[in-house]
């Protein structure tokens, strides 16, 4: 269920070091907005529209609907609270988020945790990959949209917007000035919400790009 949040954490940590390639806030942010697309891409939230009984552009939880896991479970709970802004709903989510994916990431036996010793870091862990068929599957996926235009997947269009809106492809990429004129131009074709456009679409995928827009404002 939490696809796009596991498959980003993934990513975030294929590197060497086996931590993840962004500053703890900045990350966080980008995982709570990723459980929020996942639920979007599920059809359990979207932003408030005119018409409405809340105010427009709040994120609404939506009833039905596959069984939630925990990870998208407790945002989903925070929003039948309450609509929320998307900047308030990514500062509610960010720490307990990225918490929630490394678990079930560490349960599906994607990655372990290794404690390391304070002189090393002021993060106690790395996560060693156990597994990389399934990083590696997302990281082409990501590469073929970018450089070959390929249409994305929902996942990886949802990836390239939250990267591209919080300035974190660079954590996944290593380019010369040409390159990442090419990949900013693309990427920002992706976030534009493009992508519905260039695949066969339904619902799922309109409501995931209506609610992607809403999320990289608030991350912008």
């Amino acid at each position: 269920m939490a696809q796009i949040a596991e498959d980003l954490f993934l990513l975030l940590l294929d590197n060497a070091a086996a931590r993840p390639a962004l500053e703890r806030d900045r990350r966080e942010r980008l995982l709570a907005g990723a459980v929020l697309l996942d639920l979007a891409h599920a059809c359990r939230i979207r932003p408030a529209a005119p018409g409405d009984a809340v105010e427009s552009g709040r994120l609404v939880a939506l009833a039905g609907g596959a069984p939630l896991d925990h990870v998208t479970g407790p945002a989903f709970e925070l929003l039948t609270r309450k609509p929320l802004r998307p900047k308030v709903a990514l500062a509610k989510l960010g720490g307990p988020s990225q918490d929630r994916v490394v678990a079930q990431l560490e349960q599906q036996g994607q990655i372990r945790r290794v404690q390391l010793t304070p002189k090393r870091s002021a993060e106690q862990y790395a996560w060693p990959l156990l597994d990389r068929h399934r990083v590696g599957a997302a990281r082409a996926a990501l590469l073929s949209a970018l450089f070959d235009r390929t249409p994305p997947t929902p996942a990886t269009a949802a990836i390239v917007t939250l990267l591209h809106a919080a300035d974190g492809l660079g954590a996944l990429l290593s380019l010369n000035d040409r390159g990442w004129r090419w990949v900013h131009t693309r990427a920002s074709e992706i976030s534009s919400g493009s992508w519905v456009d260039e695949s066969a679409t339904a619902l799922p995928e309109v409501n995931l790009a209506v609610t992607a827009s809403a999320v990289r404002s608030a991350l912008l």
